[in-house]
């Protein structure tokens, strides 16, 4: 695809098309839109195919967070309202999961988490809402979103097995 080849992009479209849609339409929650996210996704995959370094992560991890990236900008954009992340704490916990980083530890632990500490997470991650944000958003003050974030994030540290950085 990187060399400009019409038939690998068409098949690099197909084998991802259904988890870039999926992704896209569970944080904009808006089908529409989630359309425009995903073809957006695979146009930028395809001007910066040359870009991609398989040493910094998979393929499906790299489109799926240009994917994310551009679901928030979107959502920013299209949706000055209040974002709610109960779609994709559902997704998460569907049966077949809806699984964006295809990360079956991650979404584990997402879902044992309290939810006052996974619901700003994945306004966070997936949203990418501020902190503020979030406080406002909860009604919450700052400093506890901050908390709940911190201690969510060192338990599922834990629970993936990732040791923190130690200066």
């Amino acid at each position: 695809m990187a060399s400009g080849d019409a038939d690998a992009a068409a098949a690099f479209v197909r084998r991802y098309q259904s988890r870039v849609y999926g992704l896209a339409v569970s944080v904009v929650g808006d089908s529409g839109l989630a359309e425009e996210v995903a073809q957006e996704a695979f146009v930028r995959a395809w001007r910066h195919a040359a870009t991609y370094d398989p040493r910094r992560g998979r393929v499906p991890t790299w489109l799926l967070t240009i994917t994310r990236n551009l679901s928030v900008d979107a959502i920013r954009i299209h949706h000055r309202h209040r974002i709610d992340p109960e779609p994709m704490l559902a997704g998460l916990a569907a049966d077949p999961p809806v699984d964006p980083f295809g990360s079956h530890d991650l979404r584990a632990g997402l879902l044992k988490l309290p939810p006052e500490q996974c619901r700003p997470i994945v306004l966070s991650v997936f949203y990418g809402l501020t902190t503020k944000e979030i406080a406002d958003q909860e009604g919450v003050p700052l400093g506890t979103v901050k908390t709940r974030i911190r201690r969510g994030l060192a338990k599922l540290r834990d629970a993936l097995g990732v040791g923190s950085d130690e200066r």
